[in-house]
């Protein structure tokens, strides 16, 4: 067997993620198929590269050291594949940009801002509970930016090389529970008043389990929690099974009451990362315009921004990061739906 730059990623991805279950997920593959893999690279170098534990999959000395090489090969050979699209694209007239994402309702007005452009740039979305996940594709070439949330607490590992623009610095997590519970008469609830409710969140999600479980001891609270796509824990949070977390830009249903948490407990961080400073221009101005589009059209997150002091965006960011204290309405050009 000869080793490839695949194989190479292999390696990177299990050291990276700590876990032949997570690098399965994030390079897109079964995890037996994996295993498989990681013996016959073994086989191939002759010793042991990964110690398999309890908790995970820990680099031998020997991996370490195979590693320590093997990453800037991976980091270049995506680099070439990268620029050689780009260029191919660039003299075929056009040019497809690949967009990863987690969940965000600023999405369709994003992808529609920068179709407005012209034919010469057409956006094609991938979808991804992964943040992590996502950040491993940019960085491998595979995708050209990636649009994610990090959990308060639960820091990303975000690969070498990588460019980062935040959108946010904290976007409040909300609460969506049905309209007749008790604490949905309230502007703002507290976690005490939910004290005998389940939650249901998508432990898939980086961080979201974690997250909510920190929230929850902090608040002195043993709360029941379940996992659960979000599409189940809206239904089921309908009907009163359970409570779930919201994004603020949340669009409103009849069958569901969302409201802010008292205190603001648990928030996340709006991430745009790609491989250059020049990427992340090309396409920041048209995410920041989608996202303030749908958060003017989000009733509890409208007032929210307009009762809650604002921090500082970041200093490269300082002239666009913040919204005005009293939101406008969207340009013509956003989509809100």
């Amino acid at each position: 067997m000869e080793l490839e730059v695949r194989h190479l990623r292999v390696l990177c991805a299990i050291a990276d993620t700590g876990s032949l279950h997570k690098a399965a997920r994030e390079l897109g593959l079964a995890q037996p198929s994996l295993s498989t893999q990681l013996r016959r690279i073994e086989r191939a170098l002759g010793a042991q590269l990964f110690v398999r534990v309890r908790t995970g999959c820990h680099p031998t000395p020997l991996g370490l050291a195979v590693l320590s090489r093997a990453r800037p090969l991976v980091a270049e050979f995506a680099a070439i594949v990268t620029e050689t699209r780009a260029a191919a694209a660039r003299a075929a007239g056009g040019y497809q940009l690949r967009i990863g994402a987690t969940a965000s309702r600023a999405i369709p007005g994003w992808l529609r801002l920068l179709r407005a452009r012209g034919p010469e740039c057409e956006p094609a979305l991938q979808m991804n509970v992964s943040a992590n996940a996502l950040l491993g594709m940019v960085a491998a070439g595979r995708l050209d930016m990636a649009f994610v949330h990090e959990v308060e607490g639960s820091p990303l590992r975000v690969p070498p090389g990588l460019c980062l623009r935040v959108l946010l610095e904290r976007e409040p997590q909300f609460v969506t529970l049905a309209p007749d519970h008790p604490a949905a008469s309230q502007p703002e609830v507290s976690l005490a008043d939910l004290a005998g409710d389940r939650w249901m969140v998508d432990s898939t999600v980086d961080g979201e389990w974690d997250g909510l479980s920190r929230v929850l001891r902090a608040a002195g609270l043993h709360s029941e929690m379940l996992h659960g796509d979000y599409l189940t824990a809206y239904s089921l949070a309908a009907t009163g099974e359970v409570v779930t977390v919201s994004q603020p830009t949340a669009h409103p249903r009849p069958d569901l009451a969302i409201r802010p948490l008292k205190g603001d407990p648990l928030g996340v961080r709006l991430l745009l990362a790609a491989r250059t400073e020049d990427e992340l221009d090309e396409v920041f101005p048209e995410l920041e315009e989608a996202y303030w589009a749908v958060a003017h059209e989000a009733p509890a997150y409208r007032e929210w921004l307009e009762r809650a002091p604002l921090p500082p965006p970041p200093p490269h960011r300082r002239a666009r990061a913040a919204p005005p204290r009293s939101l406008p309405a969207p340009p013509a050009s956003a989509v809100t739906g």
